[in-house]
């Protein structure tokens, strides 16, 4: 993951190449938070692909680039 002031800083940075997706900031830390918010419980247990999936759909992070294999 990268963090730019805008998209004419990404896209200066790309020079040309093929963009990936561009998030804000704040979605980023839904993500985080969403992901990873259970690790420190007792009866943690890793998440399904299903459930991660429902997770990126829920946080409208959706299309080729968010679906996962």
């Amino acid at each position: 993951m990268l963090v730019f002031r805008s998209e004419g800083h990404v896209d200066r940075w790309l020079a040309g190449r093929p963009r990936g997706a561009i998030v804000p900031i704040t979605q980023v830390a839904a993500l985080a938070e969403a992901w990873w918010w259970d690790r420190l419980d007792p009866d943690w247990r890793p998440h399904t692909r299903k459930e991660n999936q429902a997770i990126l759909s829920r946080l409208r992070l959706t299309g080729e680039f968010w679906r996962l294999g």
